[in-house]
Formats: C-alpha cells, structure tokens, sequence
C-alpha cells in the first residue's frame, strides 16, 4: 500500500521497508493488509497539503459523567501485601468507573483525572509483568470497567464546513476523552491475553450483549480506537469459541446495513481486517454458509462510492476464498464485471487492481469459464480515454502467469483484445499508452502469427464494410440536402450545413502491422516519453492537514501490525 505525502525516504528505502512488510505477512501466513491510520494518505496520487493549526474539533461522545469525581489515592500495587492486593485491585478497577468531562470544561478535575490516569496505567504494568492476578472476583469487575468507560453514544460524523463527511479527505475528529479511553483498552487487552485468563470464567461477563455493544463502538470515527477495537475483538474471536458466529453473523449486519441503507460507517475497513484474518484460518471444505457471505456480503461491498477507504481489506478476503475453493471464481468474476464502475475512473482502476489478484492465483480450467466475458471488458478499459485505467489494463500483459494463461487460449482472446488494440495505437491521446499497445499486439505476435495476420486482416475488413456503409450514408444525406435545395427556407439553414460538412472524420489506419514496425513504434514512443519514473498520479485536493491530529496519530501505537489467524480445529 503506498503512502503518499511529504515523504523524505528516498526510493531504495522505501522498496525495502515494503519488502520488510511484505515478509512480515508472510512469515504471519499472509496476513491482512492493515487499516491506514491516517486516510489522507490511502489513495496513490494524494497530494498532502499544509500543516497548519486548527481548531480542536473534538469528538462529543454521550459520556454519563459521575456526579461524585473526588478520587482517593490508593496505595500502589507493589507496595500492598500479597493478601491484600486482589481486594485493591479491585478497589482500583472501581475507582477507574468514575466518568469526567473532557468536553465542555477540559480543564475540570485534573487531579482527579491525573489519579484515575495514574491507576490504569500501574494496572496495565502489574498486569503485563506479574501471574496469577486475575482471579474469579476480578472478571466481573474487569468487564464493568470497560463497559462503564466504552460503551457510549457516538456522535454523528461532521464536517465543519457543513458538507457532507467524506471518508477519504476529511479528517477524523479525534475522541476527546482518549487520555483514558487508550489505557482502558491497553487494561482489556492486557487481561484478555493474560495466561491464567480463563474464557470458561469470563463468558458468563464477555457475552452476546456485550460482542454487540462493542461492534457499535467500531462506527467512532477517531481511527485509533478503530485500531484497539480491532485488536480486541480479533482477541475475544480468538478465545470464545461460542461467540465465533455470533460475531460473524452481526458483522455481516453491519455490511448489509452500511451497502443497502446507510453507505456511511467508519470502521469496514477494520471489520474485513478481522474477517481477513478468520478466513485465513476457514477449515476445508468451506462451509455454505461461508460461500454466502462472500457471495451476498463481500461482494456488494463493491457498489458502494467510498469503495477506496476499504478496498484493500476487502480484496484480500476475496482472494482468500478463491485460494480455498477455486469453485467461486466464476460467480467472483462474473459479480465483479457486474459491479464494475461505467463513470469513476479511480475504481475502474481498484477493480483492475483486484482482478489481477484474482488471476495471479486463478486455476487454468476456471479461468476458461470466465476469460470471454473479462477480456470483453478489458478491452473497453484499453480504449478508455482516461489514461490510468487504460495503462492498469495494460500492465497486465507485464504479467507472467496472466500471459500464459492468454497464450492457451490465444484463439478465443486475440479476437476479442484486437480492434481495441489496433484502433488505439494511433488514437489514443497518450504516448504512454501508445507504447503499452505495441508492445501487447508484439506479444499477440509472438504467441500466433498466423492468428494475428488472419485477426488484422478481419479487422480490414470490418472497417472496409464500415466504410461503405458510411458512404452509403452520406450518399443518401446528399439526396436528402438536394431535395432540401428546392425549399425556400434553404438559404437560411445553409451556413449551419457548411459547419457540420466541415467535420471530418480521424484518418484511417490502413499500414501492415509486422513485428518490426511495432518494434520501431514502442522504441520511439519510449523515446519521446517525458515520464521517466514520475508516474502520473490522480491528484486529489490540497486540503490543509491539522498538525494536532497529524502528530496524534502518527504517535499511536498499534497493538497488532499484523492479525495472526485464529485456528479452526472445531470448524466453529
């Protein structure tokens, strides 16, 4: 995924830090691809503007604030006897209930703030470094915490301009109350991952009505918590067998809401994050049940216009599938050309992106199923007249296995890809492109002459009937024009008939195509090209960042880079 923006890194470290991510997915079992934490710089071509200060606009969550806020210091941890320590524990965890206000009056109460921030986070060391904490009376206690200090109302997304919130450049609104909302989570997680943490104890407290409440919270649109929920609930999926399709099934009510009523919802991208990594771990063969949610969930995801923020995530899982059962990739790719975008050039181009994928790990006999249909749409993406989802078609003949898949099947593809080809190489108005196209009619070359001379010599042809039925056309115009000349109204529309004979149609190409000639061509189009590793890229607003929110996320840190994939022994 790139990252764009004022990078100083030069070229090579950059290469390498994406190979270091790269190993790290695959040393994790390919991983999913994790969520960006600041999307401004999600899509390749954005373009960051400015640092400059703003107002805070921090987020009002419907917190119920205690009306008693006077905290007692209790003595550390370390220092209280043995036997003493589970009943201040608990004391602690009680006292970490009490609510403040971090929004209308910020400055309230700092020193009871500063105790109750001070507890959670000697809470979350005695957790981390000590055994044997967590006893049966600190379970109830533990969940109440967090749940008295998470589960709230959200506020609706914003944006101060008084438009409507877009998820790609608008910037998040930052949770105002995060100085303690961060530590309660890093206490949860902390106890959830604990080796004497017992589910068969905890399930009674971690329930339905607890997994729901927590699945709300994922709509926040400061995209740190987004972080920590993730990692919790990928957590509690892992350790409660009996809460796996429950989790699932409310999930998938997420999808269906955010594709069919509300297209708005902050956390996709971090919920197929999580999925990314179940599906990963799907024991063979898939259940039907899984085979739906891809095909009536996954899918749809595709039709909706903030595609961009989670596309990532959701092409991952798709493929995911495909490598499990090679079965789905007819239904995949035929539901893809159905979704596919007719008027947004920068989803034209993630689907591309996608289908590469998919094909990179496409079996031989399926790809046969499919190729008539994918090649007929690839050749409408090659005569695009938006230059990057006409270059993103092309780079497929870059690929290896995608060509030697066509080369089987030369005889179906070649006629199909060829008068897009032909028609393009002279009159597309990018060079670039004109490059791209030699080079694949080189390849079709390479792969069939004989088929390649008898698809040129068709297409000939077909121009040929196309031109005498033009000047069937106009022949019969021109009788029409001089019957219009006996009309005494005919001088007054004349100059109008002068302007529309004027236009005149794009010479034809009628030279041989050989293999030296489209040799020669791609040479002088690489000669000429101005481009040289500066690649063109979509440019998208030049929105002045808030350098409080740039530092604040670049400062957080995640608790998993990765998602490990839970096992499935029990097919749960």
């Amino acid at each position: 995924m790139q990252k764009n923006g004022k990078d100083t890194k030069s070229k090579s470290e950059k290469k390498n830090d994406d190979n270091d991510s790269e190993a790290k997915a695959k040393a994790l079992g390919g991983a999913p691809p994790p969520t960006p934490l600041n999307k401004t710089k999600l899509n390749s071509g954005t373009v960051q503007g400015p640092l400059i200060k703003k107002d805070k606009r921090q987020s009002s969550s419907r917190f119920n604030v205690t009306r008693n806020r006077e905290l007692e210091v209790l003595p550390l941890l370390k220092d209280a006897a043995p036997a003493e320590r589970e009943e201040l524990f608990i004391q602690k965890l009680r006292q970490c209930c009490v609510l403040f206000d971090f929004v209308s009056d910020p400055l309230s109460d700092l020193k009871w703030k500063e105790v109750k921030r001070g507890a959670l986070h000697e809470m979350v060391e005695y957790l981390t470094s000590q055994r044997g904490v967590i006893t049966d009376s600190i379970y109830p206690e533990a969940v109440n915490m967090f749940a008295v200090n998470l589960f709230r109302t959200l506020p609706p997304s914003s944006n101060p301009n008084g438009a409507e919130f877009d998820p790609e450049e608008d910037e998040p609104t930052l949770e105002a109350a995060w100085p303690h909302l961060q530590l309660v989570y890093e206490l949860f997680l902390r106890l959830l991952e604990a080796p004497d943490f017992q589910p068969n104890l905890a399930k009674r407290f971690i329930d339905q009505k607890f997994v729901l409440n927590l699945l709300e919270l994922f709509d926040s649109e400061d995209p740190r918590e987004r972080d920590l929920l993730k990692t919790t609930l990928h957590r509690i999926y892992g350790k409660f067998l009996g809460l796996r399709a429950f989790i699932r099934k409310q999930i998938n009510n997420v999808f269906y809401r955010f594709i069919y009523e509300t297209e708005h919802h902050n956390g996709i991208a971090e919920l197929l994050e999580i999925l990314g990594s179940i599906i990963n771990g799907f024991a063979l063969p898939l259940k039907e049940e899984h085979k739906v949610f891809l095909l009536r969930v996954l899918l749809p995801l595709h039709k909706v216009k903030s595609l961009s923020v989670y596309h990532p995530q959701l092409a991952y899982c798709v493929v995911q599938f495909l490598e499990k059962d090679p079965s789905l990739t007819q239904p995949v790719i035929k539901s893809l050309l159905k979704y596919w975008p007719k008027t947004h050039s920068p989803k034209e181009v993630m689907f591309l992106n996608e289908l590469e994928e998919i094909l990179d790990v496409i079996e031989p006999a399926e790809f046969q199923k499919v190729m008539k249909p994918l090649f007929i749409q690839l050749a409408k993406c090659v005569s695009s007249p938006h230059f990057q989802v006409a270059e993103r078609a092309l780079y497929y003949w870059n690929n290896e296995y995608v060509m030697s898949l066509v080369s089987e099947n030369a005889t179906e593809i070649l006629p199909i890809m060829f008068p897009s080809l032909y028609r393009n190489s002279k009159s597309h108005w990018n060079k670039t492109i004109h490059g791209l196209i030699y080079n694949a009619l080189k390849l079709f070359m390479e792969m069939n002459q004989k088929l390649f001379d008898d698809c040129s010599q068709q297409y000939r042809q077909e121009r040929q009937k196309e031109r005498e039925r033009q000047h069937h056309r106009d022949e019969l115009w021109l009788r029409v024009e001089s019957l219009a000349q006996q009309s005494p109204a005919y001088e007054m529309i004349r100059p109008q008939l002068l302007d529309s004979n004027n236009s005149s149609e794009s010479p034809e190409q009628n030279e041989e195509l050989t293999f030296e000639s489209l040799e020669k061509e791609a040479q002088e189009v690489t000669k000429v090209s101005t481009n040289k590793g500066k690649p063109l890229l979509r440019r998208k607003s030049e929105l002045p960042q808030d350098t409080y929110t740039v530092k604040a996320l670049n400062d957080h840190k995640r608790a998993d880079e990765y998602l490990t994939t839970p096992p499935d022994v029990n097919k749960c």
